[in-house]
């Protein structure tokens, strides 16, 4: 009897083990430190935590592999999971993930246009609770909007970042050039010097593709002409004053043969790495790029890179494009506790502090520390000019459909195959149906 009683037991907790195994999602069988030659005590399982997040600008794949590591020393038994895909992958890749019901990850890397989206489908979790008073009093407001969306928040910025003007200081005094252009129009009249003076073909190059590299072009230059992506209706605003302007510029530097003619196929990266190889005297590209432009291992120009902020047009404030992105817990992870210390951590004003080479802080604070200061005093004088006016990509659900239509008809105008005007009215009619239809 006592033999049956001991059998159903052990069968009935090995049961029970089983059942916890297949509901513990991403928890796995392995053992840590105490569990194994501890004899009674049972053995610790490993959770892991699963991150997506992109492979290309702001931190570099070995600076988030260190975080993750930071993370993983300060909580035994916990392994930090990480993938990476391009930018131009990763909106995609959420919502395959997500829409599915039983996505695998639990923390993920998203754009500021993406938020509402992302929340109003439910992927991603509201986490305005979580948010503690100093994250609340010491992150910049611009950088807190990227994960709003109708007043609450759905994760934490983790990328400040915004475009900036790079330019070559040994082109520009070999051309008479006593300081780095103010305005767009001062922009031109330099690009229209070094090329008479046969210091460089092609003195800008852009971020132009198919992509969304070309949205935060064009919106750099709108904003500056004091232009919006939508007016306060959700409607069109792009095809009329600044945004027509923006693209009539765009096209005129490419007809002046002041643009790199390849532009229209670069990435942010491609443009780091014609500037870096002396080919361009201007280039437009967020903060990472002037840490790499400086390092000798993998730039001609190194040391001769000077950093700006975005210029204006000629009587209008200089603006910034926000390009801040931020992490998330899903809605389908297992462990929303651990992720969001997950994020806290890779967050915090210490760990954005210590990688600040790559991209800048969140944290107000962090632009008066010598560590951040020494990173590049120039571009941290340049950021926080501009990080103190920037304005946002549409945080509209429908933003990406829009978004790719403008993309490709921009492309078309600046291919000389629409006009700009008759580019910007076609995404324009796209865009009103698809607010119409929300």
């Amino acid at each position: 009897m006592l033999t049956r009683r001991r059998t159903a037991v052990v069968a009935l907790l090995a049961a029970l083990a089983i059942g916890l195994g297949a509901c513990g999602g991403s928890t796995s069988g392995g053992s840590t430190a105490g569990g194994q030659g501890s004899g009674m005590q049972p053995a610790q399982q490993t959770v892991t935590l699963r991150l997506l997040t992109m492979k290309q600008a702001a931190y570099s794949d070995q600076d988030v592999q260190a975080m993750a590591k930071g993370f993983e020393e300060t909580h035994p038994g916990v392994q930090v999971d990480i993938t990476f895909v391009p930018y131009e992958s990763l909106h995609d890749k959420i919502t395959a993930d997500q829409a599915s019901g039983s996505g695998v990850y639990d923390v993920v890397l998203i754009d500021g246009m993406w938020t509402g989206e992302f929340a109003r489908a439910g992927f991603i979790r509201d986490v305005t609770d979580r948010w503690t008073p100093a994250m609340q009093s010491g992150i910049f407001e611009s950088s807190k909007d990227i994960v709003r969306f109708n007043g609450r928040l759905y994760g934490v910025p983790w990328i400040n970042d915004t475009k900036f003007l790079f330019y070559n200081k040994q082109m520009l005094a070999q051309a008479g050039i006593q300081q780095p252009p103010k305005t767009w129009e001062e922009l031109l009249a330099d690009a229209r010097l070094l090329k008479q003076k046969g210091i460089v073909q092609y003195p800008i190059a852009w971020s132009w593709a198919q992509a969304e590299a070309v949205i935060c072009d064009f919106g750099q230059l709108m904003f500056s002409e004091g232009g919006h992506f939508l007016d306060e209706k959700n409607q069109p605003a792009f095809q009329t004053d600044g945004g027509l302007q923006a693209l009539q510029f765009m096209v005129q530097t490419l007809k002046d043969g002041l643009s790199n003619p390849h532009s229209i196929s670069y990435l942010e990266d491609d443009v780091r790495q014609v500037f870096s190889q002396g080919q361009a005297a201007f280039a437009l590209n967020w903060t990472y790029m002037y840490a790499l432009a400086n390092d000798p291992k993998q730039s001609k120009v190194a040391g001769q890179v000077g950093v700006v902020p975005t210029p204006a047009f000629s009587g209008k404030p200089a603006v910034g494009i926000n390009g801040g992105m931020g992490l998330a817990i899903t809605k389908s992870s297992a462990h929303p506790d651990l992720a969001w210390q997950l994020i806290e951590t890779m967050s915090s004003e210490p760990v954005e502090n210590k990688y600040a080479a790559l991209s800048l802080p969140i944290w107000k604070d962090s632009y008066q520390q010598q560590s951040v200061i020494a990173t590049g005093p120039e571009l941290v004088q340049a950021a926080e000019s501009q990080f103190a006016r920037m304005e946002s990509r549409p945080n509209v659900p429908w933003y990406n459909q829009m978004s790719t239509e403008l993309q490709k008809d921009i492309q078309s105008a600046l291919l000389m195959q629409a006009t700009p005007q008759q580019a910007l009215q076609r995404a324009a009619d796209f865009t009103r149906q698809l607010a119409q239809q929300q």
